[in-house]
């Protein structure tokens, strides 16, 4: 039988951190599989663009917060099939409110996406990890897990969610070689932050040491330390790459 290729699997990698982890996985020799929900054309830029620098990715159209999706994807595209050495849990979503006004469905689909699609990944990935006895989990926080952020109480409650995850994983896998870390982004540049208003931006950035958001090659960057052999005796870890940003 031929060796398993070497794979990483990114959830929701067509934009922002995601796509900039996909390229980076892509470009340490991984054949890189990302989810995505929506945009199927920005998921064929995304291969596109991995091809053009000579790495392999695929895109596959799931909902990570699916149980019975994930299940199937997993029994399908990777048990026996590829040799998963590495987990990224980066799918989430926002749904903003203040506390007094937040709606039901607003608190259930941050908390599902967020938080329970990260738990659905890890554990279908953990079966396969346990029996290779090796394997690397990384889990995408954010800051405001850490610190809070007025209306975002749903927000932050799933990444905080994800910090308490990693540390409980970490404890369960370490002992057949398989470390879980988190790393918590500050205020980075992406799709989402250049649609903030200007007066929104600098309050921010007045909030941040380095005076300056942070850019999605670096949290690439970061996950790529994490699953290298450098960071092999790291686990239960949250690294902060937010410019100096905290309470």
């Amino acid at each position: 039988m031929s060796e398993l290729v070497r794979t990483a699997l990114v959830t929701g990698g067509t934009r922002g951190i995601g796509k900039a982890i996909v390229k980076k996985l892509a470009g340490l020799g991984y054949q890189v599989y990302f989810t995505y929900v929506s945009r199927p054309e920005l998921a064929e830029a995304v291969c596109a663009e991995v091809m053009a620098d000579g790495g392999a990715a695929r895109g596959f159209l799931l909902d990570a917060s699916d149980w019975d999706a994930v299940a199937d994807f997993f029994a399908t595209e990777i048990k026996d099939k590829v040799s998963l050495e590495l987990l990224v849990n980066n799918a989430g979503i926002t749904k903003d409110g203040l506390i007094m006004r937040m709606k039901r469905e607003q608190w259930e689909q941050v908390i599902q996406i967020n938080l329970t699609g990260a738990f659905v990944c890890l554990q279908q990935a953990a079966k396969i990890m346990l029996k290779q006895r090796k394997g690397r989990i990384v889990n995408i926080s954010s800051v405001v897990g850490q610190m809070g952020n007025a209306g975002q109480a749903n927000y932050c409650a799933s990444k905080a969610g994800l910090i308490g995850l990693t540390k409980a994983a970490a404890l369960e896998l370490g002992s057949r070689g398989i470390t879980v870390n988190a790393i918590a982004p500050g205020f980075i540049e992406t799709d989402m932050t250049e649609t903030l208003p200007q007066d929104v931006r600098d309050k921010y950035l007045e909030r941040i040491p380095l005076g300056r958001l942070g850019s999605a090659q670096a949290i690439a960057d970061a996950v790529a330390y994490l699953a290298s052999d450098q960071a092999e005796y790291i686990t239960g870890q949250v690294l902060g790459i937010n410019g100096g940003m905290y309470l």
